[in-house]
């Protein structure tokens, strides 16, 4: 299976976060999970990942403003996976950095498909011609 890169999880509550891992690496993600805002961030500096998911009820911050901080220091779409449901908590998210919200509870194959719409295959480096030597 081809490398869909790192996917850093976001979200406080153990077993969705498991849930969510295990899902992603099904697909090929190098999955990285942690439980807060400011661990997350921190990661998506660090680990160049190709997908964040962020949950909005996070125990040190609200997800939006981990999201902002997020699109701070990563080129990498932003999934928000919420129990906030109304139609301005969606509109509030995407306002905030993210690319795309999903609504708790998820279907696992909602998850997949958000996911893979987000973030295609890696594509090997193509290697370089050789330059003539002058």
């Amino acid at each position: 299976m081809a490398s869909r890169g790192i996917c850093v999880v976001i979200e406080d509550d153990h077993d969705i976060r498991d849930l969510i891992g295990l899902i992603l690496s099904a697909e090929g993600f190098e999955v990285h999970s942690f439980e807060t805002g400011t661990e997350g961030v921190m990661a998506a500096e660090r680990l160049n990942p190709t997908l964040v998911t962020l949950d909005l009820g996070l125990p040190d911050m609200d997800g939006r403003e981990a999201a902002k901080l997020i699109a701070a220091v990563s080129p990498a779409p932003i999934l928000m996976i919420t129990a906030f449901a109304e139609r301005e908590d969606e509109l509030h998210g995407i306002a905030s950095g993210a690319a795309a919200y999903l609504i708790k509870p998820f279907r696992p194959r909602q998850l997949r498909e958000a996911a893979l719409d987000l973030s295609p295959h890696e594509l090997a480096p193509t290697p370089l011609a050789p330059t003539p030597l002058a």
